[in-house]
């Protein structure tokens, strides 16, 4: 057993471990110490190691909405479906159309709808706002051809998903079915909670999530950090997800309550032994695997119903 195998021995579902056994291989812990020119390069060879074939049904063409280079989905027999616009993981530094291809893929796949992937520009070229203006433009263009959109994204598009929702809202902007957001980074207080019990977690530190924030520079700001915003009221419905080995886990529970004591519908499905980046072991872990569907469902149900899957 080398020392990679020996840091994650003592998780308790083996899935898991073996994904972080193998992402470890081409993603270091301390990758956050490197340029940014070689944190992408580790980066885009840990998302094509663990990259699936897309489903058979699904068809897919690289478009240009708002000016934003974009990726849409379709499954076969279903090219008049509802749309979700989704934003990818990477810290707002990292990432693109490729690095959650098959994840897109798979939920258009198994919700039966259209997937609109955004290749958002990135920190520290272009920091905050300029990801969430490449987001707003999107979801401008999606809405003059589709009246049924929801917004989801994993980690930093998780954030990006919620500050659009507050976004649109405030600007009197297209009407939204809801938001699905996966293990989401929302702003939320690093000096107590998950921040602090999960602060060396597997996958994602606390001292990750601080470099993140501090290279995309919208600090304070409820579009950069949505649990920083005052009124909740009147945002679509929400279904998150929370990773239990995540110094973000409590973000997705501090959003939830602010949404449901502002009257918003909202649920958050919490996942105990998984960590943060989890989507890419669902072909490895079966509480992965299981969270992804339910992923899949609640996209499914509030883009086609606006309700949650409960």
């Amino acid at each position: 057993m080398d020392d990679i195998e020996k840091k994650y021995a003592g998780l308790e579902d083996p899935g898991i471990r073996d994904f972080l056994i193998a992402g470890a291989r081409f993603y270091p812990p301390d990758a956050v110490t490197f340029t940014m020119a070689e944190q992408r390069a580790f980066y885009d060879r840990y998302c094509a190691h663990f990259r699936k074939a897309r489903p058979e049904a699904v068809r897919t063409e690289d478009v240009s909405l708002g000016g934003v280079a974009c990726r849409h989905y379709q499954r076969l027999g279903a090219e008049e479906a509802p749309v979700m616009i989704y934003f990818h993981g990477g810290g707002f530094v990292l990432g693109g159309l490729d690095s959650h291809d098959d994840v897109c893929a798979e939920i258009c796949d198994g919700a039966k709808i259209q997937v609109i992937a955004v290749d958002y520009r990135l920190a520290p070229e272009h920091v905050f706002p300029a990801a969430l203006d490449d987001g707003w433009a999107v979801l401008r263009a999606v809405a003059a051809e589709h009246g049924a959109i929801i917004l989801g994204g994993d980690s930093a598009g998780g954030n990006l998903a919620a500050a659009l929702a507050l976004k649109s809202r405030d600007a009197k902007g297209p009407p939204l079915r809801g938001q699905v957001l996966i293990y989401p980074g929302l702003g939320g207080d690093m000096t107590r909670g998950s921040y602090v019990s999960q602060a060396h977690a597997p996958g994602l530190s606390a001292r990750d999530v601080q470099y993140y924030r501090d290279v995309y520079k919208g600090g304070g700001h409820p579009y950069a950090e949505p649990l920083a915003a005052t009124d909740y009221a009147g945002l679509p419905p929400a279904f998150l997800v929370a990773a239990g080995l995540d110094p973000l886990h409590d973000d997705c529970f501090d959003y939830v309550g602010r949404l449901q004591k502002a009257g918003v519908a909202a649920f958050v499905r919490d996942e105990p032994l998984l960590v943060h980046a989890f989507l890419r072991a669902r072909h490895m872990s079966v509480p992965a695997r299981q969270s992804f569907d339910a992923i899949t469902a609640a996209c499914a149900s509030l883009a086609l119903r606006g309700v949650l899957p409960i």
